[in-house]
C-alpha cells in the first residue's frame, strides 16, 4: 500500500503536511513568521533545531572562508530560504548565483545554487537523510556537512536528481589536516583548510 511505503520517510518531529504554496500562504498570511523555528522538508513543516554557540561560530567561519574566494557573479548567503519543489529549507550556508537584490520577489532555487553547506551538531541525523535527500533530489551539485560531532567534513557530489531514492553518489571525508576544494559551476575557485571551518 502507498501509505506504508512512505511511512519511513516521515519525519519524527514533523508538525504538518505542506506545499510549498501553502507554506508561502502561512508566511504572507502572518500565520508563520521569522520567530517560529520551523522549515519544510520533503512536504513536511518539522522544527529546526536550536543552535548552540559551536554551530554559530562554525556558520561564521564557513560563510567568512567562502566569501573571501567566490568568484563575480555569486554570492555567500546563510541561514536564508532556498525553494525547492516540495521543500523550503535554510542551508547554514548557501552559494547563489547572481546579486541578492534579483532575488526580492522569490527565493532562490536549485540550478541558481552551485552549493549547500550543513553545520551538523545535534542535526547530524537529520543532514545526512532528510537534507541530503532534499538536496540530492534538487540535483544540487554540491552538498557540505560541516560535521561537529566527528570533528571532519564530509563533501557529497554527483547528485542523483528526483529518483526513487535521491542520493549523492560521491562521498569524500576531510579531516582537519586536509584542505577542501570549492567548486562552483564545475570549477575549482579556490581551497580552504578544514582547521579554518571547525571552531
Amino acid at each position: 500500500m502507498p501509505a506504508v511505503k512512505n511511512l519511513a520517510a516521515i519525519p519524527p518531529d514533523i508538525i504538518w503536511r505542506l506545499s510549498v504554496e501553502q507554506y508561502h500562504a502561512m508566511i504572507l498570511a502572518g500565520i508563520l513568521t521569522d520567530d517560529d523555528p520551523v522549515e519544510l522538508l520533503e512536504g513536511w513543516l518539522v522544527y529546526k533545531m536550536p543552535k548552540n554557540p559551536p554551530h554559530r561560530v562554525t556558520t561564521k567561519l564557513v560563510r567568512e572562508a567562502l566569501e573571501q574566494i567566490v568568484p563575480n557573479g555569486w554570492y555567500v548567503d546563510s541561514q536564508e530560504p532556498i525553494t525547492i519543489s516540495d521543500s523550503e529549507p535554510e542551508p547554514d550556508v548557501v552559494i547563489v548565483m547572481g546579486d541578492t537584490r534579483q532575488y526580492l520577489t522569490r527565493h532562490p532555487q536549485p540550478p541558481e545554487i552551485a552549493l549547500v553547506v550543513e553545520v551538523a551538531d545535534t542535526t547530524l541525523q537529520r543532514d545526512r537523510t532528510t537534507k541530503k535527500r532534499t538536496y540530492a533530489r534538487a540535483r544540487i551539485p554540491v552538498y557540505w556537512i560541516v560535521n561537529l560531532v566527528e570533528n571532519q567534513m564530509e563533501i557529497y557530489t554527483r547528485p542523483s536528481g528526483a529518483v526513487e531514492q535521491p542520493d549523492y553518489y560521491h562521498r569524500q571525508d576531510y579531516g582537519m589536516s586536509d584542505s577542501v576544494t570549492v567548486v562552483i559551476d564545475e570549477y575549482q575557485v579556490g581551497t580552504i583548510a578544514v582547521r579554518d571551518l571547525l571552531p
